[in-house]
């Protein structure tokens, strides 16, 4: 018999939490309201990542409407017109006023640009071997100027000297041919040098973010190129190669194809004048006067001091932004322009770029402003 038990009395709101407690619910009602609320958090959420999104996409979006409804805009190249106002003798006053800023006086910075060329030029001792020599050496291997107008490519034949007896060849045309045999791979090998450097400095301008070394070695550049306030823009103007034609000419015209004192004694193809010690005094040089003609243990140093000076020297800045306007234009250099800007080059000025020009038209020598040199190494390689 079931005894009689006395529940206590207790109101529904307790009871509610004891059961709610246990995991009992009172009713479907709680359920649904658990269910609603977990949907509304639902959209909530989607509604959010789209608002998001939207926002996102916007911008670009607005770029590429815009990009796409935009008419394209005429993009002029003024580099012909600067040319002509260059070739007018019309150079602009910021260029002017620029190269001013960056005068550079060879002389009192000899060390600077030309402590590179000194160092390995002191390295090097030269073979001085007879014509007979060169004539068959160039025979077995092959190296024809015939064949190099044509096929546009030359042989890296390094010749230290000339030889003594270039003056005692009686035929005009094999002298001037066995001088431009010696010195042609000599510019050649020098402008790749160039290309080098100039091939690395734009590729360093081309990074985001530039190391030490990089640093170091433009800083190097500047003062090799003596470019005192550090400007990139006259860093690659002075950077860049001297024309074969223009080269050979000059060497030709300074060396009387190869038959002077200075260049079979010193090794001096350009004439150069320098105040050291090291140099030849000329016999014709008027009382009073210090400089000399720098002097070389081998040619390519003559080349090499040659290339620095047109580079460097505030007499050449109108050639060297010449230049800088031929490349930018139509990527090639065109010597019979450059050479109108070398009359301080001697002192008969003007009639000395006639002169030039003669040599280099003459002698059909731009055939050779395109000629490459047979690689001697992987990065020259690349640069045909």
């Amino acid at each position: 018999m079931l005894k009689n038990i006395k529940i206590k009395s207790m109101d529904i709101k307790s009871l509610r939490k004891i059961l709610f407690k246990r995991g009992f619910l009172l009713s479907k009602k709680s359920l649904v309201k658990k269910q609603n609320s977990l949907n509304n958090l639902y959209k909530i959420s989607l509604a959010s990542l789209l608002i998001i999104s939207f926002f996102y996409i916007l911008p670009k979006s607005y770029d590429f409407v815009s990009k796409l409804l935009k008419p394209n805009q005429e993009i002029q190249n003024s580099s012909n017109q600067k040319l002509n106002l260059a070739l007018e003798g019309k150079l602009l006053d910021e260029f002017i006023e620029n190269e001013k800023n960056n005068f550079t006086d060879q002389d009192l910075v000899y060390q600077e640009l030309y402590g590179e060329v000194t160092e390995e030029d002191f390295l090097e001792s030269g073979v001085r071997l007879k014509a007979s020599v060169l004539y068959q050496l160039f025979e077995d291997t092959n190296y024809k100027l015939s064949d190099v107008r044509i096929n546009k490519i030359a042989k890296p034949v390094e010749i230290g000297k000339l030889p003594y007896e270039l003056k005692e060849i009686q035929s005009v045309k094999k002298r001037k041919e066995l001088f431009i045999q010696i010195v042609l791979p000599l510019i050649l090998e020098e402008n790749n040098k160039i290309l080098l450097d100039r091939k690395k400095l734009f590729a360093i301008l081309n990074k985001n973010n530039n190391s030490k070394s990089d640093n170091n070695w433009i800083n190097k550049k500047f003062k090799q190129y003596g470019v005192t306030t550090k400007d990139i823009p006259t860093l690659k103007r002075r950077m860049d190669i001297i024309p074969p034609s223009m080269a050979i000419a000059q060497a030709a015209k300074e060396t009387g194809w190869g038959t002077s004192r200075f260049a079979l004694e010193g090794n001096a193809l350009f004439g150069q004048w320098t105040y050291t010690d090291k140099g030849i005094k000329p016999a014709a040089a008027e009382a009073g006067t210090t400089h000399k003609v720098m002097m070389f243990n081998v040619l390519k140093s003559s080349v090499r001091a040659y290339a620095r000076n047109l580079n460097t020297h505030k007499s050449y800045r109108k050639m060297r932004y010449v230049r800088a306007i031929q490349r930018d234009n139509t990527g090639k250099l065109n010597s019979n322009e450059l050479v109108d800007y070398l009359d301080n080059y001697a002192e008969t000025g003007k009639e000395y770029t006639v002169i030039l020009k003669q040599i280099i038209d003459q002698n059909s020598l731009t055939d050779f402003d395109d000629v490459k040199i047979l690689p001697n190494s992987e990065a020259v390689k690349n640069l045909i």
